[in-house]
């Protein structure tokens, strides 16, 4: 598959590699139409699904709805001839059969500035690494990191009903960077449809169920400290 420069090669390797970095066994959905390529990946304990789109060569070339391993994919990426050879479908974990949905989405109000979410991920990052060590020796088991991490990434921004947890995703898989970092860095957006919500900026999305209807649960989000 011939992407559109070897800019967005160099794109999509550095999601991939971030998604390998949180699961070295991470799979992800690719859908290809209309000349982009999207990619699915879930960062494990996140509990949200990252999008990345890149821009292929022909507006209306290829078309391709199939899971595969980010590791093959990784490596079938050609930066300089700004290739990709995708590899052989492996079965998609559940996350891939729950995809948001294409169209519908509305924009939602009250979404804070860049800098403000920025800063709000550092304090929660804070606040647990603090927590965490103030409990007591016998105190310090899983299930209580994750009581305790469940406790500050499920809290929301503002009256968006968008999760902190969806925030640090977006910084963790390289979404949300500083003003001035690059063309369009500082801008994010938010918006709405059915039960999810999806975080946009100029290098991709982070989309998240609303109101606790998780994509399966919210097992070990003390990683996420």
């Amino acid at each position: 598959m011939r992407l559109a420069d070897a800019g967005e090669a160099a794109d999509l390797a550095a999601f991939l590699g971030r998604l390998l970095h949180y699961d070295r066994a991470a799979a992800v959905r690719l859908q290809a139409g209309g000349g982009v390529l999207a990619v699915f990946g879930r960062p494990p304990s996140f509990e949200v699904i990252a999008i990345r789109t890149v821009r292929l060569s022909e507006p209306g070339g290829s078309t391709l709805d199939v899971t595969v391993s980010a590791g093959d994919l990784l490596e079938g990426v050609a930066e300089a001839r700004a290739e990709v050879s995708v590899p052989s479908a492996v079965t998609g974990p559940p996350w891939a059969g729950v995809l948001p949905p294409r169209g519908g989405w509305r924009p939602v109000e009250g979404l804070p500035e860049v800098p403000e979410m920025a800063r709000a991920v550092a304090a929660a990052v804070a606040e647990f690494r603090r927590r965490d060590e103030e409990l007591p020796e016998e105190r310090r088991t899983r299930a209580e990191r994750d009581r305790i991490g469940h406790d500050i990434w499920s809290r929301t921004l503002g009256g968006t009903g968008l999760p902190l947890r969806a925030v640090h995703a977006a910084r963790s898989v390289g979404f949300l960077r500083p003003p001035g970092a690059a063309p369009g860095a500082g801008e994010a957006a938010l918006f709405a449809a059915g039960s999810w919500l999806r975080l946009r900026t100029a290098y991709g999305s982070i989309a998240v169920r609303a109101g606790g209807a998780g994509l399966g649960g919210l097992p070990g989000l003390s990683v996420l400290g």
